[in-house]
């Protein structure tokens, strides 16, 4: 599912802050502290795999306490519940909840090197609220439970300025095993500034799976992936963008196979409010 979009001026200072920004070595963990969460109403247009396109509403929130970095979000599709909606008959639920542990906070060590300047314990999990299991017993198709673990660092990128740069190992909580593995890469750049202090980010992330189980061919790919590239204005409390989302056997999914297509070109549009 789409990791989202970053989208936070509270955020714009900090991202290019300087290297020895997450030095903890003074034992102050809470100095850098901040939590922010917004509301995203959001439509998306031939979303793959399936070639959907719907409404939701987002409620994003992440911050940073201690050893402790948070990103997340609730997607509710098919606000008005329509029966002709793409999302009619699919689980009315997304979730992804993404912790840090830093482990800089927690030694109370710098642990920087060249343009990296934080490293962390990464984790991540998808849930969508489906039954795990059918009446008899079978795993059910449409039940996502996912989880991620692995290392994670922020980076010091030219021009981008700070980015989240984490590989995982997936493990499979319905299958209860572990099928290949993830980098994941995101990033917020304000590149232009208004005369009212409003301004314009370019946004977005790379998920990249590989060494999955391809046994069965007619549904997975060995590897596939996502990027999203959105170019958003942000105020004080709202912003409005547009985003280009492209696709390579997304999810490890076969292009033509049984999940259908997983390749190709998807547009999103959002308003959002911030508190």
């Amino acid at each position: 599912m789409r990791k989202s979009l970053v989208a936070l001026s509270v955020l714009a200072a900090s991202l290019s802050a300087a290297t020895n920004a997450a030095d903890y070595t003074d034992g102050n963990i809470h100095k850098n502290d901040y939590k922010w969460s917004q509301f995203n109403l959001m439509y998306a247009f031939d979303e793959l795999p399936g070639e959907s396109s719907h409404d939701y509403l987002e409620m994003e929130f992440g911050g940073r306490s201690g050893i402790f970095d948070l990103y997340g979000y609730v997607d509710i599709f098919n606000l008005a519940n329509s029966p002709s909606s793409d999302k009619a008959s699919a689980p009315k639920m997304f979730m992804k909840f993404a912790p840090r542990v830093s482990l800089d906070a927690l030694t109370q060590t710098d642990l920087s090197f060249g343009p990296v300047q934080e490293l962390y314990f990464a984790t991540l999990f998808n849930w969508n609220g489906a039954a795990t299991t059918n009446s008899d017993g079978s795993i059910n198709g449409a039940s996502v439970n996912n989880s991620f673990w692995g290392l994670g660092s922020d980076v010091m990128v030219p021009w981008l300025g700070k980015v989240g740069l984490n590989f995982y190992g997936l493990y499979d909580l319905n299958q209860k095993d572990w099928n290949g593995y993830q980098i994941s890469t995101n990033w917020f750049k304000p590149f232009y500034t208004l005369d009212n202090g409003s301004f314009v980010s370019y946004q977005g992330y790379i998920d990249y799976q590989f060494g999955v189980n391809d046994d069965f061919g007619a549904l997975y790919s060995s590897n596939g992936g996502a990027m999203f590239n959105g170019i958003y204005w942000h105020s004080e409390r709202y912003a409005v963008g547009y985003g280009l989302k492209a696709y390579k056997d997304v999810y490890g999914l076969k292009d033509g196979g049984l999940a259908g297509k997983t390749t190709g070109i998807s547009h999103y549009v959002s308003v959002t409010y911030k508190f």
